[in-house]
């Protein structure tokens, strides 16, 4: 008998739905096993009734969910109850329902000071007072990860998360285990570059430069990219983004890993490791701009980003 899915997003883009679709042939074997009974981004399947007519949210039960997204209003935290409710196993697919992602960001300041920039002192906006239609959601305190407000079982990171990941971790629901999870190890364990322990020192380099590296040599002949002394996130972030593959794919592009697969282990914190790590290497980590968001660019959630309390004026 199949099991049964329901999916949605809540702050999300659909990259991490895009990745459900982009498990190739391993979906082929595995959509037998599965009946998706909501998934937004591809069926018509409506919360309020199909005409929306409906007055309370039409969940329907189900052995897995799948949320992807933070919680950033109300109505994204009652949603995620109420799937959490109705399912057995809950799935946090991506960086932002692990994490927060890019958008918790905005942990950085409180809301009221967020809509003062955004709706009265933005440029390209003209002034306009807070929405107050009752049809808008009202914002959370937050933007929060998933297992900030309810229990999650899986929680599978990327911005996209591999869909070797997804298919490893559907797979094993339908072997009938109850945990999955990704091998605690970090993006440079995997990264084939050439390392020294050095580098040139001085500041971090701004990218206004560009990586030393020949475009017809392999990856394994290119040196370290925070050794070149630029910031790059590997040796805090979790590896994985590859997928079963092996080399990151930020990497195989001759780009720094940003750090969307989040910390290696709970409990660790990126910003302190990363700046040991460039400090490790010779490099002046304190002249990393912003260091504060760009080393918790993706994991502003769990209190990584809160706004910091004013100094005293002098």
């Amino acid at each position: 008998m199949a099991m049964t899915v329901v999916e949605d997003w809540l702050n999300a883009c659909s990259g991490c739905e895009i990745s459900i679709l982009n498990i190739g042939d391993a979906l082929v074997d595995i959509l037998p096993k599965l009946e998706f009974l909501h998934m937004t981004a591809l069926i018509d399947h409506k919360f309020f009734g199909q005409v929306g007519d409906g007055t309370v949210m039409e969940i329907p039960e189900a052995d897995i969910g799948i949320v992807t997204g933070g919680v950033r209003n109300e109505e994204h935290k009652h949603e995620l109850e109420e799937i959490r409710k109705k399912t057995k196993f809950l799935i946090a697919l991506g960086s932002c329902a692990c994490y927060g992602g890019v958008p918790a960001q905005a942990n950085m300041w409180k809301n009221e000071d967020v809509f003062e920039k955004v709706f009265r002192n933005c440029a390209s906006t003209e002034p306009a007072p807070d929405p107050v239609d009752p049809s808008v959601p009202k914002w959370t305190p937050t933007c929060a990860a998933l297992d900030e407000i309810v229990k999650v079982d899986i929680s599978i990171p990327g911005c996209p998360p591999h869909p070797d990941w997804i298919a490893d971790a559907l797979t094993a629901l339908l072997e009938g285990k109850t945990s999955w999870t990704l091998p605690e190890r970090s993006v440079c364990d995997t990264c084939p570059v050439i390392r020294e322990k050095k580098s040139g020192g001085g500041p971090v380099k701004r990218w206004i430069q560009n990586i030393d590296f020949n475009p017809e040599e392999g990856i394994d002949k290119m040196r370290c990219i925070n050794e070149q002394g630029f910031l790059c996130m590997g040796p805090v972030t979790l590896a994985g983004c590859a997928g079963k593959s092996g080399v990151p794919r930020c990497i195989q592009a001759r780009t720094p890993c940003r750090g969307c697969f989040g910390p290696i282990r709970k409990g660790s914190q990126p910003m302190v490791d990363m700046m040991g790590a460039l400090s490790s290497v010779g490099l002046e980590a304190k002249s990393v701009l912003d260091r504060r968001a760009m080393m918790n660019r993706y994991i502003g959630g769990h209190g990584f980003l809160r706004p910091l309390p004013a100094r005293p004026v002098r």
